[in-house]
């Protein structure tokens, strides 16, 4: 099944937030490597603007309930840290392997006075419980590869019912072994179109 997801009502102290965020990120991207875009705008409407449509998906979802989040892969945060903006009450965690970025992250989440967010310095899939984790609600990657290789390593901690989100081209396909053997069965697909007119899709699995 194909739809889009619906739009999510942002506060004005909300976008404000994001723009910061958007700002935070601006400033360290040479040093850090963090993006290519050529302005601050970019960043809104090309990496901001993803994480949102993660996160009204997870607040559609969760119909006002807190949850437990994991963004994979997290790099600059672009889908954690919108997410964790947008949808307050959820608890989400970035998790990424590269120390330099988790400095970023450590540092954003800071200067945001973010107090639902914590930075898990490892790889996905990697010790998650083992350093504390709790089974998750809800989990999501982007630009982590292909399905049947990420479907293992963002699943292994969702609970019974969570929810998987992937970030992925038009044409994704994966091997219907792997989902099984990760306990997990597609449910839907979400597609919707950034400020540039680039195609998104969030392909999402449940566990079962």
């Amino acid at each position: 099944m194909q739809t889009k997801p619906d739009f999510i009502k942002l506060r004005a102290e909300q976008t404000a937030k994001l723009r910061e965020y958007a700002a935070l990120v601006w400033q360290k991207r040479g040093t850090l490597n963090l993006t290519s875009v050529r302005d601050e705008k970019e960043i809104m409407d090309r990496h901001i603007l993803d994480g949102l449509a993660a996160a009204a998906l997870r607040a559609a979802q969760a119909k006002g309930a807190a949850v437990k989040a994991a963004d994979y892969g997290a790099g600059a945060g672009y889908i954690g840290i919108s997410m964790a903006i947008a949808v307050p009450n959820a608890e989400i965690a970035l998790v990424e392997s590269l120390e330099r970025r988790c400095m970023f992250l450590e540092w954003a989440v800071f200067k945001l006075a973010l107090k639902n967010v914590r930075v898990l310095n490892m790889r996905a899939g990697e010790g998650g419980r083992a350093a504390g984790a709790q089974l998750f609600d809800f989990t999501t990657e982007r630009a982590m590869g292909k399905l049947d290789d990420v479907l293992p390593a963002c699943t292994r901690d969702l609970r019974s019912g969570g929810v998987f989100a992937a970030y992925q081209a038009a044409d994704a396909a994966y091997n219907p072994l792997t989902a099984q053997k990760c306990g997990v069965s597609q449910e839907n697909i979400f597609e919707y179109a950034l400020p540039d007119g680039k195609a998104r899709k969030l392909v999402i699995f449940r566990k079962l």
